[in-house]
C-alpha cells in the first residue's frame, strides 16, 4: 500500500494534523508524549467498536479504567448521555490537563467533543474515527454536538479536535451497511465541490474497506472540507461557506427526526437529501435535468435509498426544517448546485415547491 501522506487542517488560530498512513503508531506517540507530559488521558468509544476492534486502544496505551463504554447509535447523541460523559471524567477528578480521546463513529465524536468543549470550560480532544462517515466528514472540522428531541444537532460548540488519526484498516469490521451510509457522505463531495472526483466514483468499481484507491479517497474528501472549513470555520458566512458541506442535509435532518433517530442511518437520509438537493437544482433551473438521473444512478451503486422506506408526513418534515441551524430570517435555506460539482447557498425557495418534492420521494 503506498503512503499517504498527512494533512494538515490550516486554522486562523492554530493548526492540527490528519494522520493516514501508521495513525496508530502516531496515536500511540502522542499518548505517550502527554503521559510523559504528566497529563491524563480518557476515552469515549460505544461497546460495539470495542467489541469489534478489543486491541486497538490497548495497543495505543490506554488503560481499561480509562474508557467509557456507551450504547451505539444515534440514541447516545443526547443529553442523558452528555450528562453521563460529564459525570464520568468529574468522578475521575480529571481536570483541564486531561486529553479526551473519541474512538467511534460520528456519535461518539461528536458527543465527545461537546464533552471536551463544556467540561471545566474546555480540554483538549483527539479523534479516532472508525466508520467511514465519520473519516470523511464528522471527525473533521470541529462541530459537535448532541441531539435534541426537536431535532438533530440542535446543540453544540465549535471545537476542533487536537489531532485525527484515520486507519482505514479499522473499516474492515464496518457492517456493509454502515460502509455504504459512509459513501453518501463521499459523495457529497464530488457534488458540492470537484466533478472530477465524481467522475473518478463514478468510474471506479464499488468501494469497500479493503479497495486500495480507499485511502486516498478519504484522504481527498477530508482535503475538500479542510478547504472549506479554513476559510469559514464557524459557519459565519452570509453566502456559500461551510454551509455548503451541508448539501442534502437539510433533508436529512429532517427525515431523521421525523422517523426517529436510528430508524435511517445518518448517510441512508443523506442519499435521500442528495436526490432532493439534485431535484431542486433542476427546479431551480440550476443543473440539467440528466442530472438527476446521474447522481440517483452513483448512490444506487452503494445500494443507498433515494427515495422514503415508508410514508412520512409533509407537514412534520416541514416542521422539522424550520428548525434547521441554516435558516436565515425565518426563511429556509437550502444548498443546491448551481453545476454538478459546484453547490451554492439557495434562499427565497416557495414552500409549495419543498412540499412538493417531498412527494416525489414518498412523504404524504
Amino acid at each position: 500500500m503506498s503512503t499517504i501522506a498527512p494533512l494538515t487542517v490550516e486554522l486562523a488560530e492554530r493548526a492540527y494534523s490528519i494522520h493516514f498512513s501508521d495513525s496508530l503508531s502516531a496515536l500511540k506517540n502522542d499518548v505517550a508524549a502527554l503521559r510523559e507530559a504528566g497529563r491524563s488521558v480518557r476515552v469515549l468509544s460505544d461497546a460495539k467498536v470495542l467489541a469489534a476492534q478489543p486491541d486497538v486502544l490497548a495497543q495505543a496505551g490506554f488503560e481499561d479504567s480509562e474508557i467509557l463504554s456507551l450504547p451505539a447509535g444515534e440514541k447516545t447523541k443526547s443529553v442523558e448521555f452528555f450528562s453521563q460523559a460529564l459525570s464520568f471524567l468529574a468522578f475521575q477528578s480529571a481536570n483541564r490537563d486531561c486529553a479526551l480521546f473519541a474512538f467511534g463513529g460520528g456519535v461518539i465524536g461528536d458527543l465527545a467533543g461537546y464533552v471536551a468543549a463544556s467540561y471545566l470550560r474546555g480540554i483538549d480532544f483527539y479523534q479516532i474515527p472508525t466508520t467511514l462517515l465519520s473519516m470523511v466528514d464528522s471527525s473533521v472540522g470541529g462541530k459537535t454536538g448532541i441531539n435534541l428531541p426537536e431535532g438533530k444537532n440542535l446543540v453544540g460548540a465549535f471545537w476542533q479536535p487536537k489531532a485525527v488519526y484515520l486507519e482505514t484498516r479499522l473499516l474492515e469490521t464496518l457492517p456493509p451497511r454502515e460502509f455504504a451510509a459512509g459513501m453518501a457522505e463521499v459523495i457529497k463531495y464530488g457534488m458540492l465541490f470537484d466533478l472530477d472526483f465524481f467522475k473518478e466514483l463514478e468510474q471506479v468499481k464499488p468501494l469497500s474497506a479493503s479497495s486500495p484507491q480507499l485511502a486516498a479517497i478519504v484522504r481527498r474528501c477530508c482535503a475538500i472540507k479542510s478547504e472549506i472549513v479554513a476559510d469559514d470555520e464557524k459557519e459565519t458566512a452570509a453566502t456559500g461557506g461551510r454551509a455548503l458541506l451541508n448539501l442534502g442535509h437539510t433533508f436529512a435532518h429532517a427525515i431523521e427526526n421525523v422517523a426517529g433517530y436510528g430508524q435511517y442511518l445518518h448517510g441512508e437520509a443523506v442519499a435521500i437529501g442528495l436526490n432532493l438537493a439534485t431535484q431542486l437544482s433542476v427546479e431551480l433551473g440550476q443543473i440539467d435535468a440528466s442530472d438527476i438521473a446521474r447522481a440517483n444512478a452513483l448512490i444506487e451503486k452503494y445500494a443507498l435509498p433515494t427515495s422514503l422506506k415508508a410514508a412520512l408526513p409533509i407537514s412534520d418534515l416541514m416542521a422539522a426544517m424550520q428548525r434547521d441551524k441554516k435558516n436565515r430570517n425565518g426563511r429556509l435555506r437550502f444548498i443546491s448546485m448551481q453545476n454538478l460539482g459546484h453547490a451554492v447557498t439557495t434562499d427565497e425557495i416557495d414552500v409549495a415547491q419543498v412540499e412538493a418534492l417531498w412527494k416525489k420521494v414518498g412523504a404524504i
